[in-house]
């Protein structure tokens, strides 16, 4: 007789938009009916317009932030919020700010993500938001001027993180080892503990030979399990599990569905997966990189 395999502890999905224009509360439903605990709401800005002005930027994250306290209240989900600079959307400024007034432009440009990394630290500070994110640089082709100024940004957010005590959440390119290298490089460079980067989006191999002491989101899709199952024994930190859901009525169920990391879970148990490496990523990592889930 095939033994029940059923999961008894909290359960994260460590990044997830919400749109008031999406699904919005109803998606929140469907992640907690699915045996959901705990999410990390993640800030997405207006792609089509981002914020030029530090009060924008503070006016987008207040409304995060305000999302948060309603699926506490009207959900009864546990809710930690990262705010920051989607990469993409400043990486799509920038070339619009450079192609206009040339190394103004790019001044402008930069000054824009610092008021944007100011405004969300100061949530952090109130307590109100508890990781910097999604920050990082464009996972496609871009002129290396662009190119550079993320890096150069992205470097500045790290030191700044070191100063804060504040976890990163990263958006960065798909390449496995060479970004995760890149990426540790950078660390050490700002004198950040590796680990307070959380690596958003991440590819299942959760080896610490490949992911250089950078903690792993884990995109949970299909296919995903193997892969996690495969490289586990080598990641004594452990992995957070996240399913990247857009609330876009344009694209349904984008990237991954809200009910994926329930479902994950206890896919992950029937596989054979310690229960230990699901108390890390419910629970004893994210504590560790956040505080204490909000309810």
């Amino acid at each position: 007789m095939e033994e029940n395999v059923n999961w008894s502890g909290p359960i994260l999905d460590n990044h997830f938009h919400l749109n008031r224009n999406g699904r919005f509360l109803e998606a929140a439903r469907d992640f907690k009916h699915a045996g959901g605990t705990d999410v990390v709401l993640v800030h997405c800005p207006d792609f089509s317009a981002p914020p030029t002005t530090k009060k924008g930027h503070s006016e987008t994250y207040a409304d995060t932030v305000k999302m948060a306290e309603e699926v506490r209240k009207e959900v009864g989900l546990g809710v930690r919020v990262v705010l920051g600079p989607h990469p993409a959307a400043f990486a799509h400024q920038f070339a619009a700010w450079l192609e206009e007034s040339g190394e103004q432009g790019a001044e402008r440009a930069m000054e824009n993500y610092r008021d944007s990394i100011d405004a969300a630290v100061e949530f952090y500070h109130e307590g109100k938001a508890h990781a910097i994110g999604e920050v990082g640089r464009p996972h496609w082709q871009v002129e290396e001027q662009i190119w550079e100024l993320s890096n150069t940004l992205l470097l500045e957010t790290m030191h700044m993180a070191r100063q804060e005590g504040v976890a990163l959440q990263l958006h960065v390119e798909g390449e496995l080892e060479s970004t995760y290298r890149d990426l540790a490089s950078m660390a050490e460079k700002a004198g950040l503990d590796k680990n307070r980067l959380v690596r958003h989006y991440a590819p299942p191999n959760v080896s610490e030979t490949i992911t250089q002491g950078i903690t792993p989101s884990v995109l949970i899709g299909k296919g995903a399990i193997e892969e996690l199952m495969s490289t586990v024994e080598s990641c004594s930190r452990g992995f957070l599990l996240e399913t990247d859901y857009m609330d876009d009525l344009r694209r349904p169920g984008a990237v991954l569905g809200p009910k994926t990391v329930p479902k994950r879970t206890k896919q992950l148990l029937e596989a054979g997966l310690d229960e230990e490496y699901l108390w890390k990523a419910h629970q004893g990592i994210a504590e560790e990189l956040y505080g204490p889930s909000v309810y």
